[in-house]
C-alpha cells in the first residue's frame, strides 16, 4: 500500500490525535517494513515481535517530533524517520537485554590478507539463508555489520550511536565480515560434499 502526501498527512494527524482506526491503518501499512528492519538486529522471531511492538509504541509516543515542514510529508521521508526510530529502539533493546555485549578494539588485519572465495556461496543462497547466517553473528558484530552494511551509517555515526570508538567499529565490522566469510566457506564446502 502506498500513500499520497495528502493521505499520509491525514494518517499522521489521526495518529497524533490517538485515533485507534488511524493507528491500526498505520500499523498495517508499516508492520512488514518494521519487521524487516528489526529482524536484522534480533536473535529470534520473538525478539522481532517485541522490537516491532515496542518500535510502534515509541513512534506513536514521538510522532509529534516528526515535523512535515522540516522532513517533508512524503512516504520516503517518513519511512526514513521511522527506520531511524526503529534502529535506535533496537540499539536500546540490545543494550538493555544484552548488557555484556563487548565491542573489541583489537588491531585488524588488512582485507587483502584474507582470501575471498565466498562469492560463489552467496550466489547459490537465498535471502533467507543469508539472513539466517547474519543472525548467528555475535551481537556486537551483528550490530555494527547491520548499521554499516545494511543501513549505511558511517563508522563515525556508529561510534556515536553505540558509545564506542571509530576504530572499534571498523574492527568489529572487519571481524563480522571475516566470520561471515568463514561461515559461508564452511557452508559451501559442506554443500559440495553432500551434493
Amino acid at each position: 500500500m502506498s500513500y499520497s502526501n495528502q493521505d499520509l498527512k491525514y494518517l499522521l494527524d489521526g495518529c497524533r490525535k490517538n485515533s485507534r482506526s488511524h493507528e491500526k491503518l498505520f500499523f498495517e501499512w508499516l508492520k512488514e517494513f518494521a519487521a524487516n528492519i528489526c529482524y536484522r538486529y534480533s536473535s529470534s522471531k520473538i525478539e522481532v515481535q517485541d522490537l516491532v511492538c515496542d518500535g510502534f509504541v515509541r513512534v506513536f509516543q514521538n510522532l509529534h517530533l516528526y515535523k512535515e515542514e522540516i522532513y517533508g510529508c512524503s512516504e520516503a521521508a517518513f519511512k526514513g524517520w521511522f527506520k531511524k526510530v526503529l534502529i535506535n529502539n533496537c540499539i536500546n533493546y540490545c543494550s538493555k537485554f544484552y548488557p555484556k555485549v563487548t565491542y573489541s578494539s583489537e588491531s585488524i588485519t588488512l582485507y587483502s590478507e584474507i582470501e575471498d572465495n565466498s562469492e560463489s556461496a552467496i550466489d547459490s543462497m537465498s535471502y533467507n539463508e543469508i539472513m539466517a547466517i547474519v543472525m548467528q553473528l555475535p551481537p556486537a558484530y551483528k550490530m555494527v555489520f547491520n548499521l554499516f552494511v545494511v543501513d549505511g551509517y558511517s563508522h563515525e555515526e556508529i561510534a556515536g550511536m553505540l558509545g564506542i570508538s571509530e576504530g572499534t567499529s571498523k574492527s568489529n565490522l572487519f571481524k563480522a565480515r571475516k566470520w561471515l566469510q568463514e561461515t559461508l566457506q564452511k557452508k559451501m564446502t559442506y554443500n559440495k560434499l553432500t551434493n
